[in-house]
């Protein structure tokens, strides 16, 4: 029996059809630095006979391997939860633990994150450069990064001897037995997700001082070897922050922050509390119009962000000020279908601003302005042809063109109308709510959840169409809409704080349904492992007009 425990076992297995042997117990990644020098980015990740692991893992039975390199998208996320790992324990080696109340990840700024840091220690441009410094020298060492699976009850209480109460708070709620938690060297923590093998991987990042904190600038997925130039934002740094201060003066920062107060409060006040906070700034908003006396009011922002709805509530807040508002989608000017131009895979794109007749748009446009009678078209999306079969429009003193579309803050979209008579708005779900303070709820999760759910159940589409389209749909907000968001007059922040708490009964069902075999699957199995967080609540409570009910449904507007 001791000669069969010692003797080497050899397993066959199958890369880019390619079969060899390795023996029993071999590393992903020693198998993935012999082919390493096939592709151009780094091999960070690998398929294990279809299911996702880290290159750590040892091989232990006849297998196809297929590798994800940085470039791909669950690598690129895999390369940016591990650069933050890096900066929170360069952090705390510069710092000193004693020193250090807690580090906050926060926002995404430019192609990085925000984050501060409290305690005894000042953030400033000496301490930026000693973090990177100490950052820089732990990527020369390549230091291992270790991965440890222990009990959650253990893990909750090795967290919160580090202070980080905000994980013991999130693990009070995680249903599974285990958790695995990260370290380099005498650093640990715990990551929503994977991370890379060393910190040797870690070969492009850069760090800026920013309003109280600082910014990790990582690369775009497209070019992951190049960091790009930072850009500050500072008018979504200024809507997130005021995001943030609701939070704090709900007492609601975290995920487990909102399981406590959905066990131990009423849900029905923080509901109505957020919406009251959100219907009070749609309110500003619509006096800051009636002040300026803007005739033609712009709203762009990406998909799922809730700009319908948005539309309908401003419209009732600009005729409390006596002002009618005239909705006009941008989408009625495409150009008639033969005319669309295609993107770089062939297909029609209409997501660039050339797929828009700007002409014929600004001509109408100014026609009103003037106080002429215009005859406005509508886009047939059957057809694929404009038509006009609507009445001639012509708008009053104290009438406001509602314009909505993604090109609404682009220029060139209004580049014939007096720059007076605009007023831009920015809509985007901007995610206030974190798992934890090192682990981020991405916005574009939050909105992609909007969509799942939302296309279900007015399109008839899946969960893993949704999915499957969604890295188009990306493409074209990157393109299209984020260039051009601080150049809105305002911003609106159409995240709400309760409502994944509420999407999570709707979109596990859907998500569910997406088979293993399916190329959409872990993008599926992690979008599930993150509702896990959550504990779920009904919708009674959700308000008719909420910007929530665009997709769930239940909306008292025609949405």
């Amino acid at each position: 029996m001791k000669e069969k425990k010692e003797k080497i076992e050899i397993l066959t297995v199958e890369i880019s059809g390619e079969k060899r042997q390795i023996p029993w117990g071999t590393t992903v990644l020693e198998v993935a630095k012999q082919y390493q020098s096939n592709y151009p980015y780094d091999i960070v990740l690998a398929y294990l006979d279809g299911k996702l692991c880290e290159l750590k893992k040892r091989i232990k039975r006849d297998c196809k391997i297929e590798f994800i390199t940085v470039a791909d998208d669950l690598g690129f996320r895999t390369y940016k939860r591990s650069a933050v790992f890096l900066l929170l324990k360069a952090i705390y080696d510069v710092v000193g633990k004693e020193k250090i109340e807690k580090v906050k990840v926060m926002y995404s700024i430019s192609k990085g994150y925000y984050c501060e840091v409290e305690g005894d220690t000042e953030v400033n441009q000496e301490f930026i450069s000693k973090v990177k410094e100490r950052m820089t020298a732990l990527v020369e060492q390549d230091v291992e990064i270790v991965k440890e699976s222990i009990n959650t009850e253990y893990a909750a209480q090795r967290f919160a001897e580090n202070g980080m109460k905000d994980k013991e708070t999130l693990f009070k709620y995680r249903r599974g037995s285990k958790t695995n938690i990260y370290r380099i060297e005498d650093y640990e923590d715990y990551f929503y997700g994977y991370m890379l093998p060393s910190t040797g991987y870690i070969k492009a990042f850069d760090l800026f001082l920013y309003q109280q904190g600082l910014v990790i600038q990582l690369p775009e997925r497209s070019n992951p070897l190049e960091v790009p130039e930072f850009k500050e934002q500072n008018k979504l740094f200024y809507v997130m922050k005021r995001t943030d201060d609701w939070g704090k003066m709900l007492s609601i920062d975290t995920v487990g922050d909102l399981n406590d107060y959905i066990c131990k409060h009423d849900i029905n006040d923080l509901i109505l509390v957020q919406e009251a906070l959100q219907e009070k700034k749609i309110g500003d908003i619509a006096a800051q119009i009636a002040e300026r006396k803007n005739q033609i009011v712009l709203i762009a922002g990406p998909s799922s962000s809730g700009k319908t709805t948005f539309s309908h509530r401003l419209s009732i807040q600009l005729k409390t000020f006596g002002i009618n508002p005239h909705p006009i989608p941008v989408d009625d000017y495409f150009v008639d279908r033969e005319q669309t131009p295609r993107d770089e895979f062939g297909e029609l794109d209409f997501e660039t601003l050339g797929a828009i007749d700007v002409a014929q748009f600004n001509e109408d446009m100014n026609g009103l302005l003037r106080g002429e009678e215009v005859q406005l078209p509508t886009f047939n999306f059957v057809t694929g042809k404009r038509e006009y079969n609507k009445p001639k429009k012509r708008i009053g003193n104290n009438d406001v063109l509602v314009i909505e579309g993604i090109h609404g803050l682009n220029e060139k979209l209004t580049l014939d109308l007096p720059k007076d008579s605009l007023f831009k708005i920015y809509i985007s779900a901007l995610t206030q709510l974190n798992i934890d303070e090192h682990n981020r709820i991405a916005t574009t999760d939050g909105r992609l959840v909007r969509r799942i759910i939302r296309d279900a159940r007015t399109r008839g589409t899946s969960a893993q169409q949704t999915i499957a389209m969604w890295n188009s749909v990306r493409r074209g907000e990157e393109r299209n809409i984020f260039p051009f968001q601080e150049e809105a007059d305002v911003m609106f922040n159409s995240a709400l704080i309760y409502e994944l708490a509420v999407l999570k009964q709707f979109a596990e069902p859907l998500l569910f349904a997406i088979d293993k075999d399916c190329n959409e699957y872990q993008e599926a199995k992690r979008l599930l492992k993150f509702f896990d967080y959550f504990i779920g609540v009904n919708t009674e409570s959700v308000p008719k007009n909420s910007i929530l009910r665009e997709f769930i449904g239940g909306s008292c507007f025609k949405v």
